[in-house]
């Protein structure tokens, strides 16, 4: 087959906080289906993943384990690519950014930048929070005070280099609403425009004094370059590019990038921020960007304290590979973030793999080792039933094409199992068994196992890209090899007269939950072990108690009419996604759904919630409070939270299960 042409893609590359947990794994996946597929029609692809190592939280993390930085990104790193390995991925390039090549392209690209003029030195100047480390404008103040914690604030300035992004942002404008296909889905789009872009930028702070784990400025080594900045240029770097003009022919061949994978969470600094440094550096911008959902454990957050954090390995443990694979492929919507729990995974694994698909092929050859010891072979003997599996089986290959045109990777393993379907079908409309009673239909039977036997070998090509090590598995035991892209859309091309394996193989037998639930039991159990060892290394477990009796006094505010409490509108809500506010150590934001809409919330809880704590919480939402911006952010409501006399804050949840929507009153 003759190539296509080049096709690169990249995934986000994975921060080393931590072990990578289901949801993180999901994409290293999706992006590999998409990969081999692109391979199998025919693209010359090179596909590059790898780790984020640099930052404030890396650097913490190691002081708090007694490392250095280095030796604990060497650790996570090293488990990132372990996982991604298990889940037979087929990356090209595994990158880092501690790898010296990158490190030293960061420091040319940060200079040529500045020596344009597009990175300047400055300072944060404004009024000052010191317990939440961030400045505020007075405009941005709440009655005089800092608008995430309500304490006194104080003039201040701190150093730091700058990019000029408001340079740029009319011509980004122009690009997307030019080139449509950038931003998917098209809700990403309209959320960059809306809320980023046509509100204006403001320029960005590219380095950081605060701690040292970056990459040095090398003109002004007091700088590290910011993680933004750093961990972007991965992109390029890790091809070959070179700020001097001495790019490689890898890089040369490779870029502008066809499509970055990434996660809804940072989409904003893949499809502003990323656009903006390579229009400065003067680099064709990337194809295409996809902001995949997210996969979410089943309505409750992941915690190791709790023990519901899912890993690949342990679901490949109990599952298999493919197993994991077709789970979070095939529960991933377009758009909308997909869940996961441990008796979703069961039901799917016995209701697809074992019945559907393992069934399909074990019947297939059974039935063909008792009828004709094995021999498959066509004899012509047709019937009308017969004409619409072959069109079903015929036109598979162009539906999952144009399913994985638009990246719809759900849809497209769904075209390849809706194969499978018709074939178990077709048994049951042509009942070999029957069949096989009547001497005088000997040849009709054949026929029927011939055109089960090639149905299945085009399915199991087409399932390569989802399934590789069942795909391989099935054409092993039919004896056929992977066909070529271009015939997959034609009937007839398993040789007349080969024989199928004489010992099929169980492919996914099906599972008691009864004897997996033990197992996933024990599994909790490790974790939380795990994380109360953790705890006691850090200086000893937080104690738990029960909800306090004391009681606080607060200052009384004046009375208000009823008509005026009756002007709020409280609802509650489901927090879909959140991410850490760039420049504030207090403010997170949440993407919350409240009914069929989705509002933007900035809280400033970051002290007492992680993001990760977050997603999957129902929440007391105070919806139609004017919006406004917090540390440069639309917000379009506010969260209820209780206070202590410390300070320490909670959000307010429904006692009892709550639909997203419901009205507080």
């Amino acid at each position: 087959m003759s190539s296509k042409g080049k096709f690169y893609m990249t995934t986000a590359i994975a921060y080393t906080s931590g072990k990578p947990h289901i949801g993180n794994t999901y994409e290293i996946v999706l992006a590999d289906a998409i990969a081999r597929f692109r391979r199998q029609e025919g693209y010359d692809v090179y596909f590059q993943t790898g780790t984020d190592e640099h930052g404030q939280k890396i650097q913490e993390k190691a002081e708090k384990a007694g490392i250095t930085p280095k030796e604990y990104v060497d650790n996570v790193a090293g488990e990132v690519k372990r996982i991604w390995d298990l889940m037979n991925t087929s990356y090209d390039n595994f990158v880092r950014t501690t790898d010296e090549d990158h490190e030293k392209q960061v420091k040319k690209i940060f200079k040529k930048l500045y020596d344009k003029g597009d990175i300047y030195k400055g300072s944060y100047e404004g009024l000052y929070c010191t317990p939440c480390e961030s400045f505020w404008t007075e405009s941005q103040l709440v009655d005089g005070k800092c608008p995430d914690c309500g304490r006194e604030v104080q003039p201040a300035k701190e150093e730091a280099y700058f990019f000029k992004m408001s340079k740029y942002a009319d011509k980004l404008i122009n690009y997307i609403n030019e080139h449509p296909e950038f931003i998917q889905p098209v809700s990403r789009k309209n959320e960059m425009m809306n809320n980023f872009l046509l509100p204006g930028l403001q320029d960005l702070c590219v380095s950081r004094t605060s701690f040292s784990w970056g990459i040095p400025v090398d003109f002004d080594p007091k700088h590290v370059v910011y993680v933004w900045l750093d961990a972007l240029t991965n992109y390029i770097t890790k091809i070959g590019y070179d700020a001097d003009g001495n790019s490689s022919d890898l890089f040369n061949k490779n870029w502008p990038a066809d499509l970055h994978l990434i996660g809804k969470d940072i989409i904003r600094f893949h499809t502003i921020y990323w656009p903006i440094f390579l229009m400065a550096l003067d680099l064709p911008l990337p194809k295409q960007v996809f902001g995949h959902p997210w996969l979410l454990q089943g309505g409750e957050k992941m915690s190791k304290s709790k023990g519901n954090v899912i890993y690949a390995d342990d679901m490949a443990d109990l599952f298999g590979v493919d197993a994991t694979r077709y789970f979070v492929l095939h529960e991933m919507p377009f758009e909308n973030d997909g869940i996961i729990t441990w008796d979703l995974v069961i039901e799917r694994y016995n209701s697809d793999l074992a019945n559907i698909l393992g069934n399909l092929v074990n019947r297939t050859i059974s039935m063909s080792n008792k009828y004709f010891d094995g021999v498959v072979k066509s004899t012509g003997v047709t019937e009308e039933v017969d004409a619409d599996l072959k069109a079903v089986v015929t036109s598979a290959r162009d539906k999952v094409a144009e399913k994985m045109k638009n990246l719809r990777v759900a849809d497209a393993i769904t075209e390849v199992f809706n194969l499978f379907r018709r074939c178990n079908k077709y048994i049951d409309e042509t009942a070999p068994w029957v069949l096989a009673k009547d001497e005088a239909a000997k040849d009709r039977l054949a026929e029927v196992l011939y055109n089960l036997v090639e149905s299945i070998t085009i399915g199991a090509c087409l399932l390569k890209s989802f399934l590789p090590e069942t795909a391989d598995r099935i054409l092993a035991q039919l004896n056929a090899g992977m066909r070529e892209y271009d015939d997959l859309d034609k009937f007839g091309l398993y040789e007349n007269g080969n024989k199928v394996t004489d010992k099929p193989e169980i492919l996914f037998a099906r599972l008691d939950a009864k004897e997996i639930m033990p197992k996933i039991d024990a599994i909790r159990e490790a974790q939380k072990a795990e994380f109360e060892a953790e705890q006691k290394a850090l200086g000893g477990l937080p104690e738990t108690t029960e909800e306090s009796g004391e009681a606080i006094d607060i200052e009384a505010k004046p009375e208000i009419e009823y008509d005026d409490f009756m002007k709020m509108q409280f609802q509650v809500g489901e927090i879909i996604s959140c991410e850490a506010v760039p420049k504030s150590k207090k403010l997170l934001c949440s993407q919350v759904k409240i009914g069929s809409q989705v509002k933007q919330i900035v809280s400033g809880i970051r002290k007492y919630y992680t993001p990760e704590e977050m997603v999957g919480k129902k929440v007391m939402v105070l919806v139609n409070l004017k919006p406004a911006k917090l540390a440069g952010v639309l917000s379009e409501g506010m969260l209820l939270c209780a206070e202590d006399a410390e300070g320490n804050l909670a959000l307010m949840t429904p006692e009892k299960a709550m639909p997203s929507g419901a009205e507080i009153c």
